[in-house]
């Protein structure tokens, strides 16, 4: 008669579950195992005719009761089977979370990371398997006796009001308040406060805010050089402008056609003509002379102003009317 297992028993960590045993004492020779889980009303095979003394069962639903059992055997004999139930989300043992912690001035500031689950996407945690997950954390001033614990809901959390240049160390366990169970605790990590730093100093509040007003300035540079060239460019594209022809072009882009171009006096106009102006005037005592006297007086007057007028005179008078000749009844 073949000897069962011995010990046979669940070892899950963070949703980690591998099925342990011990061989029995059996001198005739090798032992192999079977282990199986039962699948509706039957049984199936996960590890079969091993030699080792565990079967990984990690890959069954996280929830429910789950039926495993493992025999041994021995050339055409086994014993009988050593049955087991276990529940992987109330029976798993919650490993230690990751915790980072920085010290700022008189405070503390603590951040916590679940543990991770094996055989699941990256992003999932034991913290995706439960309703209900919040941290206990304990800490102490470095070299005393003296631990305070607080609980922290969510993975960030800060200690504040703590003695200056005092080192202090920090540990923490998940905890599941709907089941009443605690994990394992981390390695403690220890940091030391420094001055206290409520206020910045002012000078670097002044670079920063320089170096900010220039970043912001370059950048809204930037912008309005890139939208000048779509809008040139676009410009140009759709709307082409007219140019002047090539050969005026070319005349324009020799200096001193350009300084003729726009420093020469306009040309001199012509010559202009001017008519002679004659005067006449005639005493009151004329006016009792007889027609024939009046228009002997006008011939004579004519016959003056027919005479040669100097140039300066006749640029002088400028423009006028022909001299009229009196009419005699």
């Amino acid at each position: 008669m073949v000897p069962p297992p011995e010990n046979v028993r669940m070892h899950s960590v963070n949703l980690k579950n591998v099925l342990q045993w011990e061989p029995p004492a059996f001198p005739e020779g090798n032992l192999t195992y079977t282990a199986q889980f039962q699948s509706y009303n039957s049984f199936q095979d996960k590890c079969k005719y091993t030699t080792l003394t565990e079967c990984d069962f990690s890959s069954l639903s996280k929830y429910g009761d789950h039926t495993l059992r493992v025999r041994t055997e021995f050339a055409d004999e086994h014993s009988d089977w050593v049955n087991i139930t276990f529940c992987p989300v109330d029976d798993t043992i919650i490993g230690p979370p990751g915790i980072q912690v920085e010290a700022l001035a008189d405070s503390l500031h603590m951040r916590f990371l679940a543990p991770k689950v094996v055989d699941e996407p990256e992003t999932w945690t034991m913290k995706n398997f439960y309703t209900l997950w919040v941290y206990n954390v304990q800490y102490w001033k470095n070299g005393t006796d003296e631990k305070f614990q607080i609980t922290a809901p969510y993975d960030f959390e800060v200690l504040r009001n703590l003695e200056l240049w005092a080192t202090y160390c920090v540990q923490v366990q998940g905890f599941l308040p709907d089941l009443n169970k605690t994990g394992e605790w981390s390695q403690p990590v220890c940091e030391q406060t420094t001055e206290d730093a409520e206020t910045t100093p002012s000078w670097i509040i002044a670079i920063i805010l320089i170096a900010s007003v220039f970043m912001v300035f370059l950048l809204l540079l930037g912008c309005l050089a890139l939208v000048w060239y779509i809008y040139k460019k676009t410009k140009y594209t759709f709307a082409p402008g007219n140019s002047l022809p090539q050969h005026l072009k070319e005349f324009l882009s020799r200096p001193h056609h350009s300084a003729l171009l726009f420093f020469s006096l306009p040309p001199s106009g012509e010559d202009e003509v001017f008519d002679k102006l004659s005067v006449i005037t005639a005493d009151l005592e004329s006016s009792k002379q007889s027609p024939g006297d009046i228009c002997s007086l006008g011939a004579s007057s004519q016959q003056e102003s027919l005479q040669p007028v100097s140039e300066e005179g006749t640029q002088a008078t400028g423009h006028s009317d022909p001299p009229t000749s009196p009419v005699c009844l």
